[in-house]
Parts: structure tokens; C-alpha cells; sequence
């Protein structure tokens, strides 16, 4: 970072506001231990890990992926390896303020980070996390691993479009967005409030004044309600006060699909997923232990995640979401224009929604 400097970070909904000051006097010799430690090849590397992480004991996991998911794969770990994982979890905002903060304060606890890709592509702006080598990147979808390769996709959470069986006739489910202008989805219709990276990226691939046009007008037309909060507007699809949830979350519908609710979900194309990634802190107190944490959440929990209906970003792990074509929000490209698509988003569709 360069000297003073005043600066606007923006996460999956608000913008935080953040002052950090000499960052360039962190503990070089942290930070060159986690790099070395991290761009390791050779051969042993799997075994240097393993004994590094041994000696160091434990580490530190923040987290924002959901609290029984994080149990799972934390035990998971230390049955293998015997390391103890400590957490802690908060929204992908949160994570990224306690983390610019601590990093402020030059105090460094966390060995890994998992959160939305919007969250840690500005923390590898700020210099605080380290490009890992590891061999399992080669199974992941290139697009699902940041051009600073300083994070990797753990999951993508998919955006599907959800709807009540009950409500919404199949045969009129739409194949395009252009379809939502029809009379029939008047008052059916509703969007989660903080989604304008999923909003951006329909836009943007419609061609952004025809697709500003066509979201006023059919709002305008038909009318959209707003739902805070991914879970809620999953319930409220499932309780029929939601006819048709427009960015749904894909494994939170299945999930609900699965247990019997009267809900079922389509893909309006293309699919589009937010990356949920993980990142290693170049400053990790124990960063074997951390690299090897890494290398699991990207390698052997995998298939843990696979099973409980998230969207592996692996290409040995097939999924019914992936069977759609997927198109990955651009990380970088909302970090840079994030308060335009805020901005739109409220006025297009938050504020004029009924």
C-alpha cells in the first residue's frame, strides 16, 4: 500500500470504509516464511506440510460459509491430520473489515480465509494474502481461480431461479428474461436485496442499456418484491408467499426441493454463481498448517461439500447445476465498478420494487 491512504472497499452489498496506514511495516520475515512455505513444488511437499503443520499444532480459520458446513469440514481435517482447527464466522463483509483491521493493528491470527471472491479480491489488492502452488489447482475450473492466483474457489454458489409448485404452473416457467414481461408474473415476482453482482452480470450480458431497459420494464409491468437474505427468500418460495424467487440460491432450493417443500428451480440462461473462495494470509502465524488447510478445502473436501448440495468447482466432481453452462461473476470487474452496480440496482430494481 502506498504511505496514507484513504479508501472505499466494497463488499456483496454495503460498502465498508476503511483506513490503513503503514501496512508496509508488517514482519517481512512472517512474510516471507508464509511465500516460501506457500510457492513450495518439490516433491515432499505433501510431507514438509504435514510435519510443518504437526509442529505448529493449530491454526486459525475465519469463515463465512455456514456454521454446521464449517464443523464438518474442520473435523474432517483434523481426523487426518491431527491439527487443530479454530474458527470463526461471520458474512463475507464482516470477515473482510476484522481482517483489514487486524492487519491495521499488525496483528495476524488467521492462517486462511473462506468468503465470497468479493471480499478477498480486495484483500489480495491490499497485499494480504499469498499465491499458494499447489497441485490441485489443475482440477479446478480455470475460471474459478483469481488471475492473482492468490485465491481459489472452495464453491460456487449458483443463483437459479425458484419457484413454488403450487403457485406457478411449470409450462409457464420463462426461458428468458424478456419472458417476465408477460401479465401472468404480475405481483409473483421477488429478488434477494444485496444481489447486484448477479444484476451486473445479466445486464452486462444482455448488453447494458437493453438490459437496464428491460429490468425497469418489467418492473414497471409486473412488479418485484425485495427479500433480505438468501435463506429468507428460499422460505418465503417454499411458504408460496414468494410465487417465483429470481436469485435463488441453487443449493439452498435443491436442499429444500430434497426435504419436501413444494418448491422446484430452473435456470434462466446462463446460469450465473458467485465464487465462494479461500485465501492464505501472507502473514499466517502457522503457515504449514495453513497451506495444507488450503490444499484440503480445494482437494478432499470436495466431494464432503459435494454431498451436502454445493457446487464443487472441481472438474472431477459432476453436479446438476454444472450441467447448465455457468458463467462466474467477474470478481475483479465488480471490486472496480462496484458502486455503479449498487447504485443501478437500487434505483432499477430495490427502490422501484412493490
Amino acid at each position: 500500500m502506498n504511505g496514507r491512504r484513504r479508501f472505499r472497499i466494497l463488499g456483496p452489498g454495503v460498502a465498508v470504509l476503511a483506513a490503513l496506514q503503514g501496512l508496509a511495516a508488517v514482519p517481512v520475515l512472517a512474510q516471507n516464511r508464509a511465500a516460501d512455505i506457500a510457492a513450495y513444488q518439490g516433491p515432499d511437499r505433501e510431507k514438509r506440510l504435514i510435519e510443518g503443520a504437526r509442529k505448529e499444532g493449530e491454526l486459525m480459520f475465519y469463515a463465512s460459509i455456514p456454521v454446521a458446513d464449517i464443523t464438518v469440514l474442520t473435523e474432517a481435517f483434523t481426523r487426518k491430520y491431527g491439527i487443530k482447527v479454530k474458527g470463526w464466522r461471520a458474512d463475507s463483509e464482516a470477515l473482510m473489515s476484522r481482517v483489514l483491521n487486524e492487519a491495521k493493528a499488525r496483528r495476524y491470527e488467521v492462517g486462511v480465509m473462506v468468503a465470497s471472491s468479493s471480499a478477498l479480491e480486495p484483500l489480495s489488492r491490499e497485499k494480504l494474502l499469498t499465491e499458494v502452488k499447489s497441485p490441485l489447482l489443475a482440477d479446478l475450473i480455470p475460471e474459478s481461480i483469481a488471475p492473482s492466483r492468490e485465491w481459489a474457489s472452495v464453491y460456487l454458489n449458483t443463483f437459479v431461479q425458484a419457484y413454488n409448485t403450487k403457485l406457478v404452473q411449470k409450462d409457464r416457467l420463462p426461458k428468458t428474461y424478456h419472458d417476465l414481461l408477460d401479465p401472468y408474473w404480475k405481483g409473483k415476482l421477488a429478488v434477494e436485496a444485496e444481489d447486484y453482482d448477479w444484476f451486473a452480470q445479466i445486464v452486462l450480458g444482455l448488453g447494458e442499456a437493453r438490459g437496464l431497459k428491460l429490468f425497469r420494464d418489467i418492473v414497471a409491468t409486473n412488479g418485484i418484491s425485495v427479500r433480505r437474505g438468501h435463506s429468507v427468500l428460499n422460505n418465503m418460495v417454499a411458504a408460496g408467499e414468494v410465487p417465483l424467487g429470481l436469485s435463488a440460491y441453487g443449493f439452498l432450493a435443491e436442499q429444500a426441493k430434497r426435504k419436501g417443500a413444494p418448491l422446484d428451480w430452473f435456470v434462466i440462461p446462463p446460469m450465473i454463481a458467485r465464487p465462494t473462495a479461500a485465501g492464505v494470509s501472507r502473514f499466517s502465524p502457522h503457515p504449514h498448517a495453513a497451506v495444507l488447510f488450503y490444499d484440503f478445502l480445494i482437494g478432499d473436501a470436495q466431494p464432503i461439500l459435494a454431498g451436502r448440495q454445493f457446487v464443487s468447482p472441481s472438474r472431477k466432481i459432476e453436479s446438476q447445476f454444472t450441467r447448465n453452462p455457468i458463467q462466474l461473476i467477474d470478481s475483479v470487474e465488480m471490486l472496480d465498478n462496484a458502486r455503479k452496480w449498487q447504485d443501478l440496482y437500487q434505483s432499477v430494481v430495490i427502490k422501484a420494487a412493490r
